[in-house]
């Protein structure tokens, strides 16, 4: 790896102020001064900057609590984002693995390996999501017979030019459903809710694939994944 990418990913310095860093004789390696951007390291190299050793950070998986109001997006807006909640360094690398809507609450995972979050989010992975709806109208007896083949048939939602794919409907009570989807189109259970006639009042995002959201963790807080949550997909 270049000496000044190096520093840029160990540092809260830009490349041209690390460029700068290293023309200012600040930078050594294996305690040698260099100024040369282009030289090769690794981690196996002693780098330093003003003397303080700099160690690379490996990738990073988290899973969020999402609160209400918050965005699932990694660009300040109307609202906060849900990289603000969170107390790392370099959490500007972090991203969201897929999106939740502002009004929707519950299971988010972040991560800074692209690779990661691919294999969670392809189309192809059909990974399953899992959300729990509560409803505007009571959904029971024979309408909520109709409602779940409706669902395990796909429902067209206004705007697509294809049924969604075939999705689990669960009845928990006449106002509460549980629904289990394997894809992630704009507000979907939002819109498939409202195919049926429907309105959601409340949606939480519960599980993405293996995972299920901790449930020490309060609205807005997070912890890092397990290794073998890591390794899930």
């Amino acid at each position: 790896m270049r000496l000044d990418k190096f520093l840029c990913e160990t540092t809260e310095l830009t490349r041209s102020l690390a460029k700068k860093a290293l023309h200012r004789e600040e930078v050594t390696v294996e305690g040698e001064v260099i100024k040369n951007p282009a030289t090769q390291v690794d981690d196996s190299h002693d780098v330093r900057w003003l003397g303080e050793r700099l160690e690379r950070v490996g990738f990073r998986y988290l899973m969020m609590n999402k609160p209400l109001g918050v965005e699932c997006t990694t660009r300040p807006g109307l609202y906060p984002t849900v990289l603000e909640l969170i107390d790392l360094p370099k959490v500007e690398r972090l991203h969201p693995v897929g999106r939740l809507d502002v009004d929707t609450t519950g299971l988010v995972l972040l991560t800074d390996d692209g690779k990661w979050s691919h294999r969670v989010t392809s189309p192809r992975a059909k990974c399953e999501k899992v959300y729990l709806a509560t409803l505007a109208e009571p959904l029971e007896g024979e309408a909520a017979s109709i409602a779940v083949e409706n669902f395990a048939k796909g429902l067209w939602l206004d705007g697509e030019e294809e049924p969604t794919r075939p999705a689990r409907l669960d009845i928990l009570a006449p106002r509460e459903a549980r629904v289990a989807i394997t894809e992630g189109k704009y507000h979907q259970v939002r819109r498939m809710f409202a195919a049926i006639g429907n309105h959601v009042e409340k949606l939480t995002r519960e599980s993405i694939g293996p995972l299920v959201l901790d449930p020490e963790l309060e609205p807005g807080e997070c912890r890092m994944l397990r290794s073998d949550e890591i390794a899930a997909f």
